[in-house]
Order: structure tokens, then sequence, then C-alpha cells
């Protein structure tokens, strides 16, 4: 039997150690973009945020829209997305702080090779007006995410407006590598960040289906940032947490860890923290 006295060691033991448990809490919530799970540079950045803060980064690749909601809902502390105009406006209404830049990479549309033809020595706008004219099948992301922001953003410059209800017009509501998959099935045409593509590329063993038809355009740039959640508004946001990572993926090691990340030997993402005005 055990004595009144070792009963109360054994709670005020139990205490302290749920106290500490609670006050040394090791996980940092983030929400991201798919470009940056599908192609597996979390795979690689994770485990190193790991062994270099003791902080277990707990993330969900989503299209950019849902990553900045589930920002603006409180579900996470910090987010890692790729939308420059949808982030300015969040850190306008208060959603998000400490919007800094990590690195980026550029849009490319792909489809058939024979298509390589028909685009080459276009302007961007250009491109996607022959698709409309030609009524080339495009499947869009249509999910909110940093690409889908793009194509609109294209189609607008280009043609005046986003053709939805056109039938050559497809929308997937998926991620990067389903629309892939569905602009493959439907010999279309597609808009995709380089990095996915290079992971795609490398899924098919550098023989895919798909091939870049074209590439280059100034206004094809593709700019990653990651901001944390603002405090005053999500009481339960770990700020410090959120500061702590933004100055971990931003440091000379990491920015470093994001150049040499290739597939193919090819580069998929360039960091740009000290190069971003």
């Amino acid at each position: 039997m055990f004595s009144v006295k070792n009963r109360l060691k054994g709670k005020l033991l139990f205490s302290l150690l749920a106290l500490s448990s609670l006050l040394c809490a090791t996980d940092l919530k983030m929400a991201t973009t798919t470009s940056t799970g599908d192609t597996g540079l979390l795979d690689v950045l994770v485990p190193q945020y790991k062994a270099d803060t003791g902080v277990d980064l707990k993330w969900v690749a989503v299209g950019t829209g849902n990553a900045l909601k589930l920002g603006e809902n409180c579900d996470v502390s910090v987010v890692f997305v790729h939308a420059p105009k949808s982030e300015l406006e969040y850190v306008e209404k208060g959603f998000g702080v400490n919007r800094t830049p990590v690195m980026y990479n550029d849009f490319v549309i792909i489809g058939n090779p024979e298509l390589k033809a028909k685009f080459a020595g276009k302007s961007i706008s250009e491109v996607f007006k022959t698709i409309e004219t030609e009524q080339i099948k495009f499947v869009s992301r249509g999910d909110k995410s940093g690409t889908h922001s793009k194509e609109k953003n294209v189609w607008n410059a280009a043609v005046g407006h986003v053709p939805e209800k056109q039938p050559w017009y497809l929308e997937s509501g998926q991620g990067m590598i389903a629309t892939i998959n569905i602009a493959d099935e439907q010999k279309g045409v597609t808009l995709t960040d380089r990095g996915t593509y290079i992971k795609y590329e490398a899924n098919h063993k550098g023989k895919p289906p798909l091939v870049i038809v074209y590439e280059g355009d100034k206004n094809l740039k593709n700019l990653y940032s990651v901001m944390a959640v603002n405090p005053k508004r999500c009481a339960n946001a770990d700020y410090k947490g959120a500061l702590k990572f933004i100055e971990w993926i931003t440091t000379d090691k990491v920015q470093t860890e994001i150049a040499n990340f290739k597939l193919m030997d090819k580069q998929l993402f360039t960091p740009d923290f000290k190069t971003r005005p």
C-alpha cells in the first residue's frame, strides 16, 4: 500500500511533468502550397528543422488560397505560399505579419510536344490567345491556388476574361500533379510551376507524356514567401515559433539547401531572401 505522502508525491511529479510538456511544446503548424510538398522539398527541410531546433514542423500542403484560409482561421501559425497579390491583401487585412521572401522558380505551359512549334516566338499573352482561338483544351487548377491565381491573371491580360464557361476550358479542383495527369488524359495543356513539373518528369524517369511547350516569359516568375499568422488576431498562434522558422529558412545554410535541392540534376527552386526587394 502506498502512503498518502507517496501518493501526493506521485501527483506532484505527474503535474510537473504535464506542465513541463506544455511549456516545452515542440510542434509548429504550417500551411503551405502543394508545390513545396509535391516536389519533396519539405521532405528535406522538415527533418533538418527538427535537427537544428528540436521543433516538429507539422505541415499541410494545399492551394495557396486554402493555406491562407487556414491562417485566417487560426488553424496554423505560419504560412509558406506563392501568390504575391493575395499575400499582400492578406497582410493588409491584418491576418499575416512578417512576410518574408524565400525562393522562386517560374511557371511553364506543358502539353503534347507538337505544340512547341505552335507557341514558339510568342509572348505568354499570344499563347493564351492561341489556346482560345484554336480551342485547345486547357486544364485549370480551379482551386484558388497560387497557380490558379496566375492562370487567371494571364487570361485577363491576354483576352480580357477567364473563359470558364467554354467547353474546352476544364477545372480540376485538384493539386498540380493530379491536374497534369488530367491534362494528359484530355490531350490538353496546363500551367504548372517548374519545380512540380520536374517532379512529374522524374516520376516518369525523364520521359513524361507532357513536355514544356512554352517557357521564359518575364511575366511567369513564381515567387514564394513565408509569413507568420498575426498573434493579435489569433491568440493561440505560436508567433515566436513562426518567427524562429522564418529566421531559420532564410539563413545562408538553409538557402543553400534550397539551391542544392535537385531532381535529375535539375534545380527546382532558387533562393532569393537576399536578392528580392
